[in-house]
């Protein structure tokens, strides 16, 4: 049973109560759990920018350098791996991958393997802001859960796991010319 207390409302409730009023036709119910993601996610995004600036480091930077360090020693990937794992374009990660170089957090080096291909290493530098930055993420976003027990949050993450696949999958249905969506006529 949901908990409709004063207290436990929130801005959503009171959109959705608007909308209800206003278009008594439709189901609000997907918008309950989309709008407050859409809410937590600028919240979100806020406290990981400010975790990554007070490390040094503007999120962009933060992707390619979690993925060298996701790795594992000696945190070094190739490009392939970071345009796939930080979903961007390889000119993007190109421009990226020579910024980090500059700012001396990688370097990059001859793929042994493969005397034509290049390979992304972190600089002892890109790990320790990374390192920092991570430790500032996972602080700020444990007081954003704050609200929350740990079983609410491991429920929370299996709901949302289920969520995220079932948005994986989807591909949005284009409306046909035939068929354009028009307002009601009476």
């Amino acid at each position: 049973m949901e908990d409709r207390t004063p207290d436990s409302t929130d801005e959503v409730d009171g959109i959705i109560a608007s909308w209800s009023a206003a278009r008594p036709d439709l189901d609000f119910a997907p918008l309950t759990v989309f709008s407050r993601l859409s809410r937590i996610a600028k919240h979100l995004d806020r406290a990981r920018s400010h975790a990554f600036e007070r490390s040094g480091l503007a999120s962009w930077e933060f992707d390619v350098l979690a993925v060298l360090r996701r790795s594992g020693s000696p945190y070094r990937q190739s490009p392939k791996v970071l345009v796939q794992q930080t979903m961007v374009s390889s000119g993007t990660m190109t421009n990226r991958i020579d910024r980090l170089v500059e700012r001396d957090l990688v370097h990059r080096l001859t793929d042994p393997n493969d005397g034509r291909g290049v390979l992304v290493e972190m600089t002892p530098l890109g790990q320790t802001l990374v390192d920092a930055a991570m430790t500032r993420l996972t602080d700020a976003e444990d007081r954003l859960l704050g609200a929350m027990s740990r079983p609410e949050r491991d429920r929370l993450a299996t709901l949302l796991r289920k969520l995220a696949k079932s948005v994986d999958r989807f591909e949005p249905v284009s409306e046909s010319p035939e068929s354009p969506v028009t307002p009601e006529t009476h």
